[in-house]
């Protein structure tokens, strides 16, 4: 056996992660201890907090909101009928401090302004698309009403079927900056990939280059050692936290910062699933075989990549005065099909990830092919799929066979039955983990992205994906998927009904509070 590590259980013990989680967890505890101490020196204190708990649940139930999300909340709250309305108002409400709300209402108006002359510009490329293919216009325009991005030609783009091809080509970008390099993305980790990447900016920074570094402090929390923003910002590179990690009883901390994006000069941008950490690149086998992916922008359609980063920069930092005209594209590159960038927000109530999804999907009329990491669907998207399947379209969905995370793979596990027997096929990526966001349709549109098909991707963090109709990428990401299908393990009925009794009480229990993990 094994010993344990016990550098590794000091580290642990001493990380930023143990000590505040530690503290929200004393919280929580005090909290308890407090209303129920209350309750046994004033009966009537059971009594109100019944009712308080009654009335959250009637609450709730008006709300517009997932279904599922407040199934799992109102079984959690009739379970503990004293303390359950006092939880939900704590770690279930969604409401914001009026603040955070005028805050979230300047964000999105900025948003609006800046690209509403984009979506003016960019007109033309809609009605010619439109003349093309209204199927796809209609999901163009719901793109540009929802989250005001425009559809754009002039744009040339390369796909990078894995991790280490992202990163030779960042690598080689990277060096040829000549104005101003902005990175976005959730986790940053020290390591080869990172280090590398480091050393480009130290020395951009050096020939005078505007370098602009911003990550999730929730997502980097085990990755980065703490003030790691102070550090960078004595190389000179300015530095945004997004949402940093407190340690105490907070709704806010569970809207994260999970885009990826990378912008140089305005003329280049990546974006997809990979973040800078050395599992991506296949450094080391964290679980299995990595299988991520991105994809590169050259041209027109980066300036809605820009436009995600200084916005959510301006958000995070207050920065409203920034000169946004000076970081627009320069060069003109050949139309490659249609190219639509896009970001999605926690702070509004509309679900763009998904919706863009299920558009694909409810439109479909020959194949749809996805990858995800994570299979945890509402019934609007478990219709959707079914009802394609039903219909003759070719559903074909990839995830991971060694999981990241045990009880999220159960319940990713648990949507295999219902979806099978309805005709999708379920592949598993034997090798290890699949990381990547992908959709393709009909050999016409594809998405490559940042949006799982969970509810944390569609409900609680700042997603982007870039959309591609009629564009050589299309071929690319449903070659790349085809040649994925050779290395998976297609799900069978005869599979799901071999997984025992207990696995399929856990993976029921656990369901039900899925919207909350």
């Amino acid at each position: 056996m094994k010993k344990p590590n016990k550098k590794g259980i000091l580290k642990f013990l001493f990380s930023r992660t143990f000590i505040f989680g530690f503290l929200i967890f004393l919280q929580f505890v005090f909290l308890t201890f407090l209303v129920l101490k209350v309750s046994e020196i004033a009966g009537q204190i059971v009594i109100i907090l019944q009712l308080l708990s009654l009335c959250v649940v009637i609450w709730l139930v008006s709300k517009d909101d997932n279904p599922s999300y407040k199934l799992a909340w109102v079984i959690a709250i009739m379970c503990f009928p004293i303390m359950g309305g006092i939880y939900y108002i704590f770690f279930g409400n969604k409401n914001m401090p009026r603040i955070l709300r005028n805050k979230i209402t300047e964000y999105d108006a900025e948003v609006e302004r800046r690209m509403k002359e984009s979506v003016k510009e960019k007109k033309e490329v809609f009605e010619e698309i439109k003349d093309k293919d209204k199927g796809i216009a209609s999901r163009i325009s719901y793109i540009i009403n929802s989250s005001n991005f425009p559809v754009c030609k002039n744009t040339q783009s390369d796909y990078f079927p894995l991790g280490e091809d992202k990163f030779e080509k960042l690598k080689e970008e990277l060096k040829k900056a000549e104005k101003f390099i902005f990175m976005e993305y959730f986790i940053i980790e020290e390591g080869k990939m990172w280090d590398t990447i480091l050393e480009i900016l130290k020395e951009k920074v050096k020939e005078g280059i505007e370098v602009r570094v911003m990550f999730d402090d929730m997502g980097s929390v085990e990755t980065l050692p703490p003030g790691y923003g102070t550090v960078l910002e004595k190389h000179g590179i300015k530095c945004a936290v997004f949402n940093p990690f407190k340690p105490h009883l907070n709704m806010a901390m569970n809207y994260r910062d999970h885009r990826k994006i990378c912008v140089i000069d305005g003329n280049v941008g990546f974006c997809g699933g990979i973040n800078l950490a050395d599992e991506y690149i296949n450094e080391y086998p964290k679980h299995g075989h990595w299988k991520d992916t991105a994809v590169a922008l050259y041209g027109d359609g980066v300036w809605s990549l820009t436009m995600m980063f200084l916005t959510l920069w301006d958000f995070t930092k207050n920065e409203a005065d920034l000169d946004y005209s000076k970081y627009m594209p320069t060069k003109h590159y050949k139309s490659d099909g249609y190219v639509q960038p896009y970001g999605d927000t926690p702070l509004d109530n509309t679900n763009v990830g998904e919706n863009i999804y299920m558009q694909i999907i409810n439109r479909a009329t020959d194949y749809v092919y996805i990858t995800t990491p994570y299979l945890i669907l509402d019934n609007e998207m478990v219709i959707a799929l079914k009802n394609a399947a039903e219909t003759g379209v070719d559903v074909r969905i990839i995830t991971p066979h060694i999981a990241d995370k045990w009880y999220v793979h159960i319940v990713t596990r648990s949507f295999y039955k219902n979806l099978i027997r309805s005709g999708v096929k379920i592949y598993e990526y034997t090798p290890g983990f699949v990381h990547a966001k992908m959709f393709v349709s009909d050999d016409t549109s594809a998405i490559v992205g940042t949006t799982n098909m969970d509810y944390r991707s569609f409900y609680l963090h700042f997603e982007c994906g870039v959309c591609f109709y009629y564009s050589t990428m299309v071929d690319k990401v449903k070659n790349d998927i085809e040649e994925t299908l050779n290395k998976c393990q297609e799900i069978t009925m005869d599979d799901v009904n071999q997984i025992s009794i207990f696995r399929r009480i856990l993976a029921a229990i656990i369901r039900i509070f899925s919207p909350m993990m």
